[in-house]
């Protein structure tokens, strides 16, 4: 008889959170998953990509929404298709999120298998990856919740560790039974784990059933399963998007995946992994997975290290150039608008700048410089008194919402393609250094009707700049 064919693996990639640990560069507005940190794609673009191939179905992306233009515009910068795109509206952990995902593909695959993935890790070898995950699937299907288990490089007391019964099984290449979960360790007891040679690190990775994880939460955590149900049943299909009901969700219980369920129930295994991983948690991940060069240091465009060693100097800005003299084990971040200079071994406390920034209520601390929107992006280049200069990039055939302004007046320059204006009752097209004036309250918008980005500059004048003071009329991304 021929073979059975196996379950399909649905890639659940979770997309929402907006770390602090890389601050300037990973802001709540721009969090670390949509930058390329190491290599040349960002994070997510790269945890998408990884869980391509025979086996595999279209990713199902879970994220919020602030975000969810920018998944859409990487994915397609990958040539990546998702499955579907569910919307968050608001963050609660990873358990709600997994159990919507299941509950959603219960519609459509109730018999195929979920593997769950953080959009912010690094996995340098993804065909080696894939074939880890193709080695649980037989578990997967047959029932078992497989966490993945990866082979610890260092004492590190950052992570939760799993104990398995042997030394010997955190090498096999098939799922291993897991004796426990250990919270995250001292130094004292990381060591010895470390040591001991039948532990592995809490990779924040699952495989399991569509089946196998309701029955899971049903039995474990059965407060999440009307409320998540209820979300996903009422959400709404919106502009290629599948908003989770609102009301629905705000009385879902707020919990990890780990906590709710792993943690409680018995049918678990784990697969070791042993090829390469990270979870770029601080500055001095980024500097390891970077690959120092011979003196130990990471070097950025636009950087320049004399008499240094074991450092990472990284300036995000052409015009802005960083030069570090005898530094010794640093980290040095330049953006244009903030600067992180500390010791790599307390790279983690850049959470605790963050945080006294907040206190501060300066913008740096959750605000990235160019504001990404669903049309392209802006960044201010001058603000001053009762003006401001913008450079605004709008994409091929996307277009600004139809709006008015009560407090301010701009002045459009066009310097790169051609602009499609609408002004009250007029529209015309306006081209290479030509300008458009938009008095105050004047109905306008701006589209891109070429095939190549449109670059323009904004003047704004008046007595109130920000971006709050926008009354909107038409909207083609459905913005409120």
């Amino acid at each position: 008889m021929p073979e059975a064919p196996h379950p399909t693996i649905h890639p659940v990639i979770l997309c929402g959170g907006s770390g602090t640990r890389l601050w300037p560069l990973s802001r709540k507005s721009y969090p670390k998953q949509f930058t390329a940190l190491v290599g040349d794609e960002s994070l997510f673009q790269a945890s998408a990509r990884r869980v391509q191939g025979a086996g595999f179905g279209a990713p199902v992306i879970l994220t919020g929404e602030p975000f969810r233009f920018i998944v859409l515009e990487q994915l397609a910068e990958a040539e990546i298709a998702p499955q579907g795109v569910l919307i968050e509206p608001e963050g609660r952990n990873t358990a709600p999120a997994v159990l919507a995902a299941a509950l959603w593909l219960e519609a459509r695959d109730p018999d195929g298998l979920m593997l769950v993935a953080p959009s912010d890790h690094v996995i340098p070898d993804g065909a080696a990856f894939r074939a880890a995950v193709r080695a649980a699937a037989p578990r997967a299907a047959a029932g078992d919740l497989v966490t993945f288990g990866i082979a610890p490089t260092r004492a590190e007391t950052g992570y939760g560790w799993l104990e398995l019964a042997e030394p010997g099984q955190a090498e096999a290449d098939t799922p291993q039974s897991l004796v426990r979960f250990v919270e995250k360790p001292d130094a004292e007891n990381a060591q010895a784990m470390l040591e001991a040679g039948h532990y592995l690190w809490n990779g924040g990775l699952f495989l399991f059933s569509v089946r196998a994880v309701i029955a899971a939460f049903e039995a474990h955590a059965p407060e999440m399963i009307a409320p998540v149900r209820a979300a996903v049943e009422g959400g709404a299909y919106d502009l290629g998007f599948t908003r989770l009901d609102p009301e629905a969700w705000a009385g879902v219980p707020e919990d990890s995946i780990d906590y709710a369920i792993m943690e409680r129930a018995e049918n678990l295994a784990v697969m070791p992994f042993g090829a390469g991983w990270s979870d770029l948690g601080d500055w001095q991940a980024v500097w390891q997975e970077s690959g120092p060069d011979g003196a130990g240091n990471v070097v950025s465009d636009h950087a320049t290290a004399l008499d240094c060693e074991g450092s990472l100097l990284r300036s995000e800005n052409a015009a802005q150039e960083l030069v570090g003299i005898g530094l010794r084990d640093m980290i040095a971040v330049s953006m244009p608008d903030a600067v992180v200079v500390a010791p790599r071994a307390q790279s983690q406390r850049v959470k605790e700048a963050v945080a006294a920034l907040k206190q501060r209520a300066a913008k740096q601390a959750t605000e990235f410089p160019v504001d990404h929107r669903p049309w392209g992006w802006f960044e201010s280049l001058v603000i001053g008194e009762r003006f401001q200069v913008k450079r605004i990039v709008v994409k091929p055939g996307a277009a600004l919402s139809l709006q008015s302004h009560h407090h301010r007046a701009e002045h459009w320059i066009v310097v790169q393609g051609t602009a499609k204006v609408t002004v009250d009752d007029e529209i015309k097209l306006v081209g290479e250094n030509e300008s458009v004036f938009i008095p105050l309250g004047a109905v306008h918008r701006m589209e891109n009707p070429g095939k190549l980005d449109m670059v323009l500059i904004e003047v704004q004048t008046g007595s109130y700049l920000g971006e709050d003071d926008i009354v909107r009329y038409e909207d083609v991304y459905a913005r409120d």
